[in-house]
């Protein structure tokens, strides 16, 4: 090596030196010589930590003048380009290394682990129900949420609840592939029906109604249509006597109401009459339902009976004629008499 050569590189260490006396004073520097001494590294740092998705830049200043080749130990943690920039891949340590032929210098990377807080870690809802379950990431990074049973609660891309029937489910918050959970628990509703127990007649309407935590609307079944029927909201309607369970179901919980069908009294003013042949009477029956009662004869060629229960004597002879209404019926003798 020439006089003026070794001047020049003893020059070139005068200047790095000075640079790494510079930037020493604003960052910690990694330095590595060669064993004859001419030859270094400098770096802007020799260890930093950062967030998943994190990029930082190391410079690297060498001896000769020369670019250094930039390598990591682990580039699923951190990734180095070229150029010297650092990405931020997933939690653990990894050292990069800036090398020229006769000289090198190493930072230390750590990737923090990310952490993810919810805004709760317990939930209680009622079917029909919804809550937001908010994410907070240490690395700003977006929150991907999911329900481990979306049939009991389901979640939104954006955190919003959605109880749908009784259980439990775990919602799932991850970024970065941390994940943390928050337990949902989806109550029944309170159901109270109004009335407990009914007694109609035949044709009489009441209207039940059902009070609920829960946002849906009840259910109607009535357990014997023939006996009552019930409408999709509430009111029932009396078919014939007997008994019958109208029940109010919301989400799962039921609650009943018995209809009883009563009997009606059915009863002639009189238990007999006298007719003569061609004459015409009005008759009525008394029912405790205040329903029309169905007339009928048991021999029309001595007396007929229409809806109305007006009689007409035929001809000489006897018949009976009947009012009924549900189920029960009442007898009139009718005795029909010549002229």
């Amino acid at each position: 090596m020439s006089h003026r050569q070794k001047s020049f590189r003893t020059a070139f260490a005068a200047i790095c030196m000075f640079f790494i006396f510079f930037i020493s004073n604003f960052y910690p520097t990694a330095v590595y010589a060669s064993p004859a001494g001419y030859e270094f590294v400098v770096l802007n740092a020799c260890s930093k930590t950062l967030q998943i998705g994190d990029e930082f830049y190391l410079i690297a200043v060498t001896s000769t003048g020369k670019k250094a080749t930039f390598s990591s130990s682990d580039k699923g943690v951190a990734s180095v380009n070229t150029y010297g920039k650092i990405t931020a891949k997933k939690a653990g340590t990894a050292t990069i290394t800036a090398k020229i032929k006769n000289g090198e210098a190493s930072c230390k990377i750590t990737v923090s682990k990310t952490t993810v807080q919810l805004s709760a870690k317990t939930i209680s809802l009622e079917i029909g129900y919804s809550a937001k379950l908010k994410a907070t990431v240490s690395t700003g990074h977006p929150v991907k949420f999911k329900s481990g049973k979306s049939s009991i609660a389901s979640v939104s891309e954006n955190g919003v609840i959605q109880a749908k029937k009784a259980g439990t489910a775990t919602i799932t918050a991850t970024a970065d592939k941390t994940s943390v959970s928050c337990r949902v628990t989806v109550k029944q509703p309170k159901v109270k029906i109004n009335r407990s127990s009914v007694s109609l007649y035949r044709k009489e309407k009441v209207k039940l109604s059902v009070t609920s935590t829960s946002k849906h609307t009840p259910k109607w079944k009535s357990n014997k249509k023939s006996v009552a029927t019930v409408d999709e909201n509430g009111t029932v309607t009396a078919v014939k006597n007997g008994t019958a369970i109208i029940t109010a179901t919301v989400d799962g919980v039921s609650k009943t109401c018995e209809i009883t069908v009563k009997k009606p009294e059915v009863a002639f003013e009189k238990e007999r009459i006298s007719l003569t042949v061609g004459e015409t009477r009005q008759v009525k029956a008394k029912v405790s339902s205040k329903n029309k009662p169905a007339y009928s004869s048991s021999n029309t060629s001595v007396a007929d009976v229409d809806s109305d229960g007006r009689i007409h004597a035929a001809s000489a002879g006897k018949a009976y004629i009947y009012a009924r209404e549900d189920g029960v019926k009442a007898r009139l003798t009718v005795i029909v008499k010549e002229h």
